[in-house]
């Protein structure tokens, strides 16, 4: 069995150097972390986890302390308070906003999707208390959890690593005289295969800059009415998976959706989740809006069998296209000024993001 991630590999080399891909294949546990700590590549798709990497990190933390080469006593231990185990996940690096779903169910529940034959759960709730199966912790007879922790203690590292490049191109661009300089590092990170996250953070720096300039005419009688710039409004962390909308503009009341090119069908959930009302989508494409569009108008007709009255409200409920053409235009027609808001933008919501203070 292959070991995806060079880093696990190592470590496990250094704790077992002669059977280390006997544990490997022996260990269920170390297996699903492999599978988990994919988002250190910076792939756009890849979650990171740290809800389940850190449940089962933070139980095998205070297990170091009190049963390494203690089975028997183990054996006989009930668990670590929920309250414990909580405070400590979320003191770790991006996990103040974590939720308690990890430790109650959703560890378990993934695991056993991944490996649908095993008979112990991974972690045994017990009334509030918390701990991991002997039977994960002893492979080949042999403790793992020394090894199992300093996998998790490299994954955060790793990350923080790459989370702090952009905040030191940030500080760079913050720092420079050049516009240009400026206009052209932003445009970089405008790719096709930039993270999701940071894809949707930059473009919504951009659009709230390029949208402020645009003013409109607003009033609820002929002498109230006001010349109003139009403001965009970020709704909520990118993975917060709470059926949202990424961003909502006043005061014309407009939806803004960001996604990922191709996939119709999370276009057409979009769409149903708001009851039709218009959604403008930033997509992460470099292809022309026009043909995204017709695109999606023929997978309109296609899902709706030809329908009229069901193409029609689909098909209306688009109200524009918006890649990474359109992103790139709008940042070149800004001032410094704005490029400027642009940085402190990214950097403000980024580390939002990142849960940094």
């Amino acid at each position: 069995m292959t070991i995806t991630e060079n880093f696990i590999k190592e470590i496990l080399a250094e704790h077992f150097p002669s059977t280390f891909q006997e544990i490997y294949d022996s260990s269920l546990l170390i297996q699903y972390l492999d599978k988990k700590m994919k988002a250190i590549h910076g792939n756009s798709k890849t979650r990171r986890s740290l809800g389940n990497i850190y449940a089962i990190y933070s139980i095998l933390y205070f297990y170091q302390n009190d049963f390494v080469g203690k089975p028997d006593l183990y054996r006989r231990f009930e668990g670590y308070e929920f309250s414990l185990l909580f405070n400590f996940y979320r003191s770790l690096y991006g996990g103040a906003k974590l939720q308690n779903h990890s430790l109650n169910s959703r560890v378990n529940g993934e695991f056993r999707n991944l490996f649908p034959n095993v008979v112990d759960e991974l972690i045994l709730p017990n009334h509030g208390k918390y701990l991991i199966h002997i039977n994960y912790i002893y492979v080949n007879s042999q403790d793992i959890s020394s090894a199992v922790c300093r996998i998790v203690e490299k994954y955060i590292l790793l990350l923080q690593e790459k989370d702090s490049k952009l905040l030191m191109i940030l500080r760079e661009l913050a720092t420079s005289s050049s516009c240009e300089k400026k206009k052209e590092k932003l445009q970089e990170l405008l790719i096709e295969n930039a993270e999701a996250r940071v894809f949707e953070i930059i473009s919504y720096a951009i659009l709230k800059n390029h949208y402020k300039n645009i003013k409109v005419f607003f009033g609820y009688s002929r002498e109230t009415i006001q010349e109003k710039p139009l403001e965009l409004f970020k709704t909520g962390r990118t993975n917060a998976n709470d059926g949202g909308i990424d961003f909502v503009m006043r005061p014309v009341g407009r939806f803004f959706q960001v996604t990922e090119v191709g996939n119709y069908d999370k276009y057409l959930l979009d769409i149903e989740k708001v009851l039709h009302f218009p959604i403008t989508f930033v997509v992460k494409t470099l292809e022309e809006q026009n043909v995204i569009l017709k695109e999606f108008n023929e997978y309109i007709s296609k899902r709706t069998g030809g329908m009229a009255l069901l193409e029609k409200r689909l098909k209306n409920a688009v109200e524009e296209i918006i890649t990474i053409n359109e992103l790139r235009n709008w940042l070149e027609e800004l001032d410094e000024s704005l490029v400027d808001e642009i940085i402190q933008d990214i950097d403000v919501y980024y580390r939002l993001e990142m849960n940094m203070d």
